[in-house]
């Protein structure tokens, strides 16, 4: 079983929390943080599991930035 170290964001929307990881195109949510980020593991290790050769994306000391983007 290999063990690698992935970087995830977690946000309160509404009444839960989401948790999106940023090495991968995968989020979850839960009633609390600790829920969300549970979550985000199993559904993670799950994709991962069933994936020859995933596509991890390496992120490494993320910034929190906004913007404001133009639309119509």
């Amino acid at each position: 079983m290999k063990k690698i170290d992935l970087n995830a964001a977690v946000w309160k929307e509404g009444k839960h929390y989401v948790s999106q990881c940023l090495n991968v195109d995968i989020a979850s949510f839960g009633d609390s943080k600790k829920d969300a980020l549970a979550n985000l593991q199993q559904a993670v290790e799950l994709y991962l599991e069933d994936t020859k050769n995933p596509n991890l994306v390496k992120v490494e000391r993320p910034d929190v930035v906004s913007f404001k983007p133009c639309y119509a």
